[in-house]
């Protein structure tokens, strides 16, 4: 997601565009993603094994859903609560509509 909502102020001070144009890596990350997608290259990473063990993870902003990410991979039953009405933390609520798409 972070290819989506960065303002991109790397690409204004790039040196290549000293000699042609800059980099555009924020059109790039959108291009490899979209791709990816596309082409089926992200797929879910389900464990192979589960540990047994039960884990709640408390806020569901991009640090609780990676940590429970984390935690899945590890073969842990995990739980996220979030006291919002929503899901996502800084994510749903601290980026404007017109950076993120929050469509489900």
């Amino acid at each position: 997601f972070t290819g989506r909502v960065c303002p991109a102020p790397c690409e204004g001070s790039c040196v290549a565009g000293l000699v042609d144009g800059p980099v555009t890596i924020k059109n790039i990350e959108y291009s490899i993603v979209d791709r990816a997608w596309q082409d089926g290259l992200i797929q879910p990473r389900i464990p192979r094994e589960r540990s047994g063990m039960t884990v709640a993870v408390v806020g569901s902003g991009p640090a609780g859903l990676a940590t429970a990410d984390q935690l899945n991979q590890m073969g842990h039953k995990v739980t996220v609560f979030e006291r919002a009405d929503r899901v996502g933390g800084l994510l749903m609520y601290g980026i404007p509509n017109m950076k993120l798409e929050k469509e489900t």
